[in-house]
């Protein structure tokens, strides 16, 4: 295996994950950059499939760094895909608690962290976007999306509900040629 990949890998990952505001949905637009236009360690439909997967199995978020670097690099990737991205933020997260206790009476302080959730905000619709024109395609995708997208807005039910339909309409989308 190369290693320049694994040391890529690592760099890439861990510079993303340092300067992300809003954890790994404010890290996918960057990610999808890097492993498919820089790099091209994999495809739109690829990363596309990638992110369904990470979201769609249990645990932590970061499986989408975890998964890229499996399919890059194979375990070596995971391994170092999954600690580059968790060792920089964690000491990073413990250095602003340690912070913050000491902090948290000054005013610029409380001015700063009500102005963080309107950033976080709008990196996770940055990222949605970014996943979406990776995903989507063709009308019946845009369809899928919206009635999905609309459904878990409108309504209080699990939101697995209207995935299970999604993936029905896709298989028999599928099946008959349409996707």
């Amino acid at each position: 295996m190369n290693q320049n990949i694994l040391v890529t890998m690592a760099l890439t990952f861990a510079t993303t994950a340092v300067v992300s505001v809003g954890g790994i949905a404010a890290m996918i637009p960057e990610i999808h950059r890097q492993a498919v236009d820089v790099y091209g360690w994999m495809n739109d439909a690829e990363f596309a499939t990638t992110f369904a997967i990470s979201q769609i199995a249990p645990g932590p978020n970061i499986l989408l760094m975890s998964l890229i670097g499996w399919r890059v690099a194979g375990f070596a990737g995971l391994a170092v895909a999954t600690l580059s991205t968790v060792i920089p933020t964690s000491l990073i997260a413990l250095a602003a608690h340690r912070a913050e206790q000491r902090l948290k009476r000054a005013n610029w302080y409380a001015v700063t962290r009500r102005s963080l959730p309107p950033i976080v905000v709008g990196l996770i619709i940055a990222s949605a976007t970014v996943t979406g024109r990776a995903a989507i395609t063709g009308y019946l995708g845009v369809a899928i999306a919206l009635a999905v997208g609309l459904y878990v807005t409108l309504t209080r039910t699990n939101p697995l509900v209207p995935l299970f339909a999604a993936i029905a309409v896709g298989v028999i989308a599928g099946r008959l040629g349409y996707l």
